[in-house]
């Protein structure tokens, strides 16, 4: 069932045939969470920009990296597009989101670094792009909460070449 959810969510990402995909089961904490930011806007795979009370900030996912876009100088990279799309679809423009912190608050780009959840049904996004084979874990201390939690979900999108483990040559 699981595999059969996410074939259909790379499926809906590749030919726009639906408009939200659903991530994976065990990214979802069932339970609305409460908010203290809105979606404004997803700059890649793994940054977004939301609104805390009236004050744009631009928000780097901790714990995860997905290929390149829009880095200066530097080629789209393989499965960047579809990182983004599926950030896109997770996270459109109004969703209210819980952002949190680790130890680190800002990265060298003063970027917030969060853990971003979606307030509505507790999606768990950071983890979502790595199980789905969007991203991969990107453990940069102090900031490891969550670490082991997204190596397992690699190993599994990777066992199960979902997203970028198929497409990129591992």
């Amino acid at each position: 069932m699981r595999r059969a959810v996410l074939s259909c969510t790379l499926a809906v990402l590749v030919t726009a045939a639906c408009d939200t995909p659903s991530p994976p089961r065990s990214t979802t904490i069932d339970t609305v969470v409460a908010s203290n930011a809105v979606v404004v806007g997803v700059v890649d795979g793994d940054t977004i920009d939301v609104d805390i009370d009236g004050t744009s900030e631009r928000v780097r996912l901790i714990g995860i990296d997905t290929p390149e876009t829009k880095k200066p100088d530097t080629p789209v990279e393989c499965f960047g597009p579809e990182a983004t799309a599926f950030t896109i679809a997770l996270l459109p423009p109004g969703v209210p989101v819980r952002l949190e912190r680790d130890i680190e608050g800002r990265d060298a780009y003063d970027r917030l670094l969060a853990y971003v959840f979606r307030a509505t049904d507790g999606l768990f996004v950071n983890l979502a792009l790595v199980e789905g084979g969007f991203a991969v874990p990107f453990p940069f201390e102090p900031n490891i909460a969550h670490a082991a939690e997204f190596a397992d979900a690699a190993r599994s999108a990777d066992s199960a070449s979902l997203g970028l483990w198929a497409e990129c040559n591992g």
